[in-house]
């Protein structure tokens, strides 16, 4: 049993706001249970991957954050097409519970000291099950938020999947600088990272019980999607084939950005800037509370400009910036000068961040369009978002650094082409339900 009403019922704006804010909740605490791994990994890396290296340390530790991004695609197909079927509210709801069990299993995982290789085969399995959830999470969430929200306003709405996700990220970092002001650096390191884990699992079974209330689209439950055909991954592949490699094109650079900058941006400053861990915590979270901050102004802007030309000014300053920030921000030794880089970056990014939920929703018809929206974007996250702490670090311990600042550079290149390529989704959206 839900308290959310018929489908049938009016979609006053009351209930559409409160659908939209419990729905972004929801991606909020996924998100944040995702991210207590990226944030936490410089304090539980040496109980599970024991190395003299520091580097090597995180190098394992990023080798199973990418691993749990291989199986976003897996997690998108398969929620993807329950979302398709069964409803946007079905697949969130799954998907949360997919990141509660996850998170409760590492929150529990005894280490390497413990129990040996079985330490870190057990805390890959829990990423594994976490990749599932997020890679069906992104998915019901993008399509949720932009069915629900009108027409007129669909960028900024749609803006506030990013909003919550990067919360949920800022949340992780909140708690780790909370935890290394109340806890000594030993206490930490030996129990205190598994806090987050513990919070999260707890929190998804609160969001659990909200998702559970919401009210599920018009797109969805209007006759025409009834009486298309089922969703499948070979639907998608012979009817829509273009639209799949277009997500796949728009995303590969954007998304690579945004992990270089946000979950890599903390290793990047402790480890070749020489900040230390607390240091370089406050200033990732000091520019991720900017850019998070900013993502509806983005959204808005895209609902007066379109969606086209938002995207290609991301495309042509991040090819031109990166590699002058990237060399920046390795030598400098000022704090603010550190926050000042990293949030011209994430302002950038924004460009991609803000709109790119949408954009996707925008290119496929409603039987559809989680599946969509899920699978090309999870396969392309899982190639260069996923791989993002790995590839830098790799060049790192190969003396090659600066190589990584060109591949980034390379890859929004790709995306900056589609996005001059692609038709504007704004003026020929295929979400034709408010």
């Amino acid at each position: 049993m839900t308290d959310s009403a018929p489908a049938s019922d009016p979609m006053t704006p009351g209930r559409r706001l409160r659908n939209i804010i419990g729905g972004s909740a929801g991606n909020l605490v996924e998100w944040f249970d995702w991210y207590a791994y990226a944030a936490f990994t410089l304090y539980f890396a040496p109980l599970f991957f024991p190395s003299a290296n520091d580097t090597a340390e995180l190098l394992q530790a990023a080798a199973v954050f990418a691993v749990g991004f291989l199986m976003r695609p897996v997690g998108a197909w398969i929620m993807g097409v329950y979302a398709d079927r069964k409803g946007r509210k079905a697949g969130l709801t799954l998907s949360v519970t997919l990141m509660c069990t996850g998170s409760l299993i590492i929150a529990c995982l005894p280490t390497y000291a413990t129990i040996g290789l079985a330490a870190p085969a057990l805390l890959l399995v829990a990423r594994m099950m976490q990749g599932l959830s997020v890679g069906g999470e992104y998915g019901s969430s993008a399509t949720y938020l932009s069915e629900m929200a009108t027409a007129k306003h669909r960028g900024f709405w749609s803006s506030f999947q990013y909003v919550t996700l990067i919360s949920g990220q800022l949340l992780a970092l909140a708690l780790l600088i909370v935890l290394q002001n109340t806890m000594s650096e030993a206490a930490l390191s030996s129990w205190g990272w598994r806090i987050p884990f513990f919070v999260g699992a707890g929190l998804a079974v609160i969001v659990f019980w909200l998702r559970r209330r919401l009210d599920e689209t018009r797109a969805f439950s209007s006759e025409e999607t009834r009486a298309a055909p089922k969703s499948s991954a070979l639907l998608l592949i012979l009817k829509h084939p273009r639209e799949a490699l277009l997500v796949i094109g728009l995303t590969a650079g954007g998304t690579l950005a945004f992990y270089t900058y946000t979950t890599y941006l903390q290793k990047f400053l402790t480890n070749t800037s020489g900040f230390s861990k607390a240091t370089a915590t406050e200033i990732s979270a000091a520019a991720l509370l900017v850019f998070m901050l900013i993502q509806p102004a983005v959204g808005a802007l895209s609902d007066r400009v379109g969606r086209k030309p938002v995207m290609i000014a991301f495309g042509v300053l991040g090819v031109l910036c990166t590699v002058p920030i990237m060399t920046t921000l390795a030598t400098t030794t000022n704090p603010f000068a550190a926050f000042g880089l990293s949030l011209a970056a994430l302002v950038i990014v924004s460009g991609y961040t803000a709109i790119n939920a949408v954009v996707k929703a925008e290119l496929f018809p409603a039987h559809i369009r989680a599946l969509g929206v899920a699978l090309p974007y999870a396969l392309a996250n899982a190639v260069f978002g996923g791989t993002a702490e790995y590839v830098a670090l790799w060049f790192k311990l190969e003396g090659q650094e600066s190589r990584y600042f060109w591949y980034v550079t390379v890859m929004i290149g790709v995306s900056l082409i589609t996005y001059v390529f692609m038709r504007d989704t704004k003026a020929r959206s295929l979400i034709t339900h408010d």
